[in-house]
């Protein structure tokens, strides 16, 4: 069981409450001990509230300071050894209480040393039923308030987290949408398939079937944070035969999905993302074209998707803000927390970005 003691807001509040709890622990003794006794005159009444007030503050205000330190020093433990140190110490708490209480009304007069020392410990044992009652009474309460609290507030977090991953996911789908209507990527797709026609109608057609397909992926994925891998990768062969088409025999690529991470799920376009910077920045400038090679396999209970190119490479520092990497690491840090990331470097004598997600959601 979480509990509210030991944090400063939270203490506070229950130094503020402090009095008006140990009045309620009074009018709860008084209740009880006018019970016992019939007549019951205005007096009497009185005097037994006075004297009930004088234990519960001098219990309770000890309580009261000392049990969040306490309870600070036990959150550690299990609930239940939680609690019987959290009772043991009302119990002792109640004595050294009482004891005081009882100096103190003698030494005001309300009660005479003899009276008052005879009856020390049947005071004790009914101040400890009261003081436990109030006491975990109290506990209970405060713990369940706060727990209610954390959850509320996580809650908001992650309601956050979620709109906010919403929102970066509509902002990558419209620059890749903006990317797609782009005049040059239009035009160029246009002129790939007019000069496809004559020769090879065919594949023509399917070009054509592929850059809607990359369109109609753009808009749908407006609501969602995650999406199939290998819807993911069916869009990136689409974008990559569009490519390929202009391009020609300067781009060579590959794709190798390992069948056990296929139902796996990542962000929309994350992948896609990548690829096109590789044809930007490693085949397009360059007469002689070049490589790409994007592979997934499961690795320590997670996935790895890497985008090899043969190009010059990149360092994410240098990623301006706005562009489409730099957006997919914020979705990344909402969606995963921390535990997903992109690593840039040389492997086997290519530019290589490995995408490593933590599990198989």
């Amino acid at each position: 069981m979480s509990d509210s003691y030991g944090r400063p807001g939270h203490l506070r509040r229950h130094l503020l409450r402090l009095p008006f709890i140990n009045l309620g622990g009074a009018a709860v003794a008084t209740l009880a001990l006018v019970g016992t006794e019939y007549p019951v005159s205005a007096r009497f009444v009185g005097n037994t509230f006075l004297v009930s007030l004088v234990y519960s503050f001098s219990i309770g205000g000890l309580a009261g300071l000392l049990l969040p330190l306490i309870a600070e020093r036990a959150k550690l433990c299990g609930s239940g050894k939680k609690i019987a140190v959290i009772g043991t110490s009302i119990v002792i708490l109640t004595v050294i209480g009482c004891t005081l209480a009882t100096v103190i009304l003698v030494q005001v007069g309300l009660r005479a040393p003899a009276d008052a020392w005879s009856n020390f410990w049947g005071i004790v044992r009914f101040c400890i039923v009261i003081s436990l009652l109030v006491g975990l009474g109290v506990y209970f309460f405060e713990s369940m308030r706060y727990r209610l609290a954390e959850a509320s507030l996580e809650l908001r977090t992650r309601q956050l987290d979620q709109e906010r991953a919403q929102k970066l996911a509509t902002e990558a789908r419209l620059s890749s949408l903006e990317s797609r209507i782009h005049p040059h990527f239009l035009f160029n797709t246009l002129n790939s398939i007019s000069a496809l026609i004559h020769d090879e109608p065919q594949r023509a057609e399917e070009i054509v079937g592929r850059l809607a397909a990359l369109l109609r992926f753009s808009l749908d994925t407006n609501q969602c944070s995650l999406v199939p891998l290998e819807q993911e990768f069916k869009i990136v062969r689409d974008y990559l035969e569009i490519e390929k088409a202009r391009f020609g025999d300067r781009l060579r690529y590959s794709i190798d999905v390992d069948p056990e991470v296929r139902q796996s799920s990542l962000p929309p376009l994350a992948v896609e993302s990548l690829v096109e910077n590789s044809v930007k920045h490693a085949i397009a400038p360059r007469r002689e074209g070049g490589e790409v090679r994007v592979t997934a396999r499961a690795v320590d209970g997670g996935i790895e998707i890497e985008v090899a190119d043969s190009g010059p490479g990149f360092s994410l520092e240098a990623i301006p803000r706005g562009h489409g990497i730099d957006n997919l690491l914020a979705r990344l840090e909402v969606l995963y927390n921390g535990q997903a990331r992109l690593d840039v470097g040389p492997a086997d004598g290519r530019a290589s970005v490995r995408l490593i997600l933590p599990g198989r959601v």
